[in-house]
């Protein structure tokens, strides 16, 4: 209870004194000490910290008396060592008088840290001697932050829930606000301080912080960190336009997972590598084919659209053959064709024959009638290759001429030798 300074005499005088003289003291002063008192609205504030703080009270004291000084101080040890908060430092511009000189006596403390931390008293005189009053047991105050508690791992479609938490109940009854990633949850006002996600998406990951509404403190940030199984799996190939032998190119593949994919590269359905870059160096025909990735994590697996690695090179392998077989005779036609491996498959072929600068011909056969040796050229965009000389042979046939000639007569009758000529 309440014990003023009057009222501290008389119980020394308990103690020494029998009974009757204090009533003797009572009836001099002519008041009682119910007449005396402060009234705290609140014995124990918890206040956020950086924010104001009302510490509501009223006092009373006996009819007639006069207030001369009225102040709040703390943590009193001696009367004659008091201080007014008003006056202090330390408080002087956050110390804001709401009372009056007459019953109320509130105040308001802003910008409170946990330095201020303290028990605060109510203290008035009267123009009485010892009329005078501490409220005792005063205020006390403790200031709090605020901490988000929160797993640092959820996984996607689970359920999570972060608390805000002080290190004591605050007496306003607050409202909690919500923050992710510095932006305001508005959605998430409530005056539990618990913040519940149902059903957990990537997107719900980030770093959450608390507040209370009307207050410019917000706690320090916590990360929830949400895994997934791979999702969005891609494949880029470098450089992106027309690739051709002897260049190099690097294939990417892309994935959106939390923790981070594994990759495995295929081409068909053989693994050629692993990695998120696989880089192939001079680049042949033999890469051609189609290619995919594989993303995985302890969560899930998942492959990437196939694309087709189309290698462009120039003629190679370039063949002349001869369409009949046995023996050509003269006046025979005979056809050659030109083969040739490439990519693209090469559109023009010229043809010529040994000991001769000029073309004998174009395009992937040539009709041939006489002898020699010939040989074709292939070409495309990306060069030309000569093919090996083929040797065509033309026979002529024999022709048979029959002579008639006259010797003689014998006999009266002519002589006709035929002869017989081959060549």
């Amino acid at each position: 209870m309440s014990v003023g300074e009057t009222g501290v005499s008389m119980l020394i005088s308990v103690r020494m004194d029998p009974p009757l003289p204090l009533m003797f003291l009572i009836l001099i002063n002519g008041v009682s000490s119910a007449e005396w008192g402060v009234n705290y609205r609140h014995s124990h504030i918890c206040a956020l910290n950086d924010s104001s703080v009302i510490l509501s009270c009223n006092y009373t004291y006996p009819t007639g008396y006069q207030i001369r000084e009225l102040f709040w101080t703390k943590n009193p040890v001696k009367v004659e060592k008091l201080r007014d908060l008003s006056e202090d430092p330390e408080y002087s511009q956050r110390f804001q008088y709401l009372g009056d000189e007459q019953q109320n006596c509130t105040i308001k403390l802003s910008h409170v840290t946990q330095k201020d931390e303290h028990m605060y008293f109510f203290r008035f005189t009267t123009n009485v001697t010892y009329g005078n009053w501490t409220g005792y047991p005063g205020v006390s105050l403790t200031v709090t932050d605020l901490q988000v508690e929160s797993p640092e791992t959820v996984t996607e479609g689970n359920s999570v829930r972060l608390t805000c938490n002080s290190s004591c109940a605050l007496t306003d009854r607050a409202t909690f606000i919500w923050y992710r990633n510095s932006q305001p949850l508005t959605e998430r006002r409530d005056r539990n301080n618990q913040l519940l996600l149902q059903s957990v998406r990537r997107e719900d990951a980030g770093r959450y912080s608390c507040g209370v509404q009307g207050h410019t403190y917000i706690s320090p940030a916590v990360q929830l960190n949400v895994t997934y199984p791979p999702k969005i799996v891609s494949l880029s190939i470098s450089p992106s336009g027309e690739i051709v032998e002897g260049d190099s190119v690097t294939l990417i593949c892309s994935s959106d997972s939390n923790p981070p994919a594994e990759i495995t590269w295929f081409k068909g359905l053989m693994i050629v590598g692993s990695g998120r870059i696989y880089s192939i160096l001079k680049i042949s025909s033999d890469h051609s084919g189609e290619y995919k990735c594989k993303s995985r994590n302890k969560h899930g697996e998942k492959y990437s659209e196939t694309v087709t690695l189309n290698v462009m090179y120039p003629p190679r392998n370039v063949s002349v053959s001869i369409t009949e077989s046995g023996q050509i005779w003269n006046g025979d036609s005979v056809t050659l064709i030109c083969s040739s491996d490439s990519n693209p498959p090469a559109p023009n072929f010229s043809w010529f024959k040994e000991n001769q600068m000029s073309s004998v011909g174009s395009g992937q056969s040539l009709s041939v009638i006489q002898s020699g040796r010939f040989y074709c050229e292939a070409h495309n965009q990306h060069g030309s290759q000569r093919s090996d000389a083929v040797t065509v042979t033309v026979k002529v046939a024999g022709r048979l001429v029959i002579l008639y000639i006259s010797i003689g007569v014998v006999s009266g009758a002519s002589v006709i030798i035929t002869v017989l000529l081959i060549w």
